[in-house]
């Protein structure tokens, strides 16, 4: 028994779609840092890769016009004010597309992941944040452990791709001191763009493994245990006995209804013991007699009490109650095939109320016995 128990405490079954919507609408998603920096960087060095002609171009054109002013400018300071502003116009100018597509990459990064979640909930005071004990569980934990393993193999990986090109590229490098300002932007502008294709390739290795791996740290965090998702299914279906007391409650409401209408019928079928269908039809508003109550065992005894405490006819015919018990629904008009049978008790039923407006001048009328069932329509006598 205390196996049982301590394997419902323990956190071993995968979160419920439930459970991921909840931590999605209170902001908690899946992220990885790896993964931003790198499509941050991908997006950078496929802009230079695209405009890089453009802006090698605009860069040494700003250069050029922001080191060098006419003479009347030195004494005029509104000169100097108006090339200032244009100067910043051109160098938004010049970083704007840069600067879209990494908003853009930055904005595509969630999807990659599953999804972005706006929630209010991420940016309200949480208070256990600041519970120092708590702190310090997260900063021992094997999660922080794993985090510290991961930025030391990248600030070691980043750092040798960074001495690799360093030592790589050192001689372009001290040339660039003595190149023309177009002649060594451009070449400043490729040796940059080989540094973040290095830079990429190093980013992509680690957002490789950074990607799953934090997917399988969330999941692992939602993870719930056997009680968890019984409670869960208990609050989302419902809890089962209550609902079995409001099938109880609806079918005594319906069964209500029902035995309301069994003194309004004109005639009820029996067999004799087990089922009782009550049954009636006005020419004037329905097209074939209408199944108002029917029931078996206690029900039918009830619908038979009902009966003769009100004057409603009873006919004993086994077949024919059996078949409408079967194949007719309450407040349904009776099955087609039966039209026929039915016609013989409502034919039975006109003749009792004729002679109750006569009593002294007919006879009672006898009782059809022998009513035909079509073939396949009567289940048979119940065991």
């Amino acid at each position: 028994m205390a196996v049982a128990e301590d394997s419902d405490l323990e956190k071993t079954e995968p979160a419920s779609a439930r459970r991921l919507e909840q931590a999605r609408e209170e902001g908690n998603v899946p992220q990885s840092r790896e993964l931003m920096a790198f499509m941050v960087l991908a997006a950078g060095a496929g802009t230079f890769w695209v405009l890089g002609g453009w802006i090698a171009g605009a860069a040494a054109s700003l250069v050029r016009d922001g080191l060098s002013f006419s003479r009347g400018a030195a004494f005029d300071t509104s000169v100097m004010n108006e090339s200032a502003l244009v100067l910043t116009i051109d160098a938004f100018r010049l970083a704007g597309p840069i600067f879209l597509v990494i908003i853009a990459a930055v904005i595509a990064t969630p999807y990659i992941m599953g999804g972005p979640a706006m929630s209010a909930k991420a940016f309200q005071l949480d208070l256990t944040r600041l519970d120092p004990v708590k702190g310090l569980g997260r900063m021992f934990s094997w999660h922080s452990v794993a985090e510290l393993l991961k930025a030391v193999l990248k600030a070691l990986l980043v750092g040798g791709i960074l001495w690799w090109i360093v030592r790589h590229e050192q001689d372009r490098l001290f040339s660039l001191i003595t190149q023309p300002i177009e002649v060594g932007l451009a070449s400043f502008s490729q040796l940059l763009f080989f540094s973040f294709v290095a830079l990429i390739a190093g980013l992509a290795i680690i957002a490789a493994i950074d990607v799953p791996f934090q997917l399988w740290q969330y999941h692992d965090r939602l993870k719930m245990t056997r009680e968890e998702l019984r409670q869960e299914h208990k609050e989302s279906e419902g809890d089962p006995q209550l609902k079995a007391r409001i099938r109880s409650q609806q079918r005594e409401i319906a069964r209500g209804r029902m035995m309301a209408e069994v003194p309004k019928a004109d005639v009820v079928v029996t067999n004799p013991t087990h089922f009782a269908v009550a049954l009636k039809y006005d020419g004037d508003s329905m097209a074939a007699p209408v199944v108002v109550a029917k029931g078996m065992n206690l029900v039918a005894d009830r619908i038979r009490e009902l009966a003769t405490e009100n004057r409603v006819p009873l006919l004993e015919a086994p077949p024919l109650a059996r078949a409408l018990y079967r194949h007719g629904e309450v407040g349904d008009a009776i099955p087609a095939a039966l039209y026929s049978a039915v016609a013989e008790v409502m034919a039975w039923v006109y003749q009792l109320n004729d002679h109750a407006a006569d009593v002294a001048a007919k006879a009672l009328p006898m009782a059809p016995t022998l009513i035909a069932v079509p073939d396949g329509l009567d289940p048979g006598t119940p065991a």
